[in-house]
């Protein structure tokens, strides 16, 4: 996804992989690099802007997909934050870009939950544009190459994402920064603007409330995997 294109399923699309894994940590020369992509960004570089869109892209999605549960609401905050990213490039005051783009899209993330909430209940199961029932969403695809896993991998990212969804926003957040994209306390703080006690609390409640949800939601071991892993 880059700035001159139209948003689409092909540029932000999760498959294979469910959530995508975002790039690791680059290390000093990755740090100069961005740096000097900021440097051009602040001269009007929108070529320089689209290769921190691409670098960044996948984590911002990423957090938004968990946050929302919803393909088409990730791709629309993950479009979005970089759009007002790079309209708002001048009040970018240094410091983490990455940190910087996750707070844009973490408060356009709590815009669309208080949307969702003012709108009519939607049905847990999610729809096609046809208003059928997807069995296989995409959050919980799996491309492992056995049957069974495949539907314990399915049970398990479909109770997962069910029991963030339970969370207030502000402990889903706190969770999906923290445990989901392993964000240290003073980055996630500075996301969510808040003290690194609140986000410790936040994280510790959330944590509290994430295990209850998940409580009596374990997924079944299929009657096959069982007996493979009996051997």
């Amino acid at each position: 996804m880059t700035l001159d294109e139209t948003p689409s399923a092909r540029a932000l699309d999760p498959s294979p992989r469910s959530h995508r894994e975002p790039p690791r940590t680059r290390g000093a020369a990755g740090d100069q690099d961005e740096t000097s992509l900021l440097a051009a960004v602040r001269q009007g570089d929108l070529e320089a802007f689209n290769r921190l869109v691409l670098r960044h892209q996948d984590r911002i999605f990423n957090h938004a997909l968990w946050l929302l549960g919803d393909h088409a609401a990730a791709e629309d905050v993950t479009q979005d934050a970089f759009v007002r990213a790079f309209q708002r490039f001048k009040q970018f005051r240094g410091g983490s870009f990455r940190s910087w783009v996750l707070k844009i899209a973490t408060n356009l993330s709590y815009d669309e939950m208080r949307y969702r909430k003012r709108r009519p209940a939607q049905p847990l199961e999610p729809e096609d544009e046809y208003g059928e029932t997807i069995e296989s969403p995409y959050w919980i695809r799996d491309t492992g190459p056995l049957p069974e896993e495949s539907v314990e991998m399915t049970e398990l990212g479909e109770t997962l994402q069910n029991a963030l969804n339970q969370l207030p926003a502000q402990y889903r957040a706190a969770i999906t920064l923290v445990d989901i994209q392993e964000l240290d306390y003073l980055e996630a703080a500075e996301v969510m603007s808040v003290s690194i006690g609140t986000v410790k609390s936040r994280v510790a409640r959330g944590r509290s409330l994430l295990r209850t949800a998940l409580k009596g939601h374990e997924p079944h071991r299929s009657p096959t995997r069982a007996k493979m892993t009996a051997h």
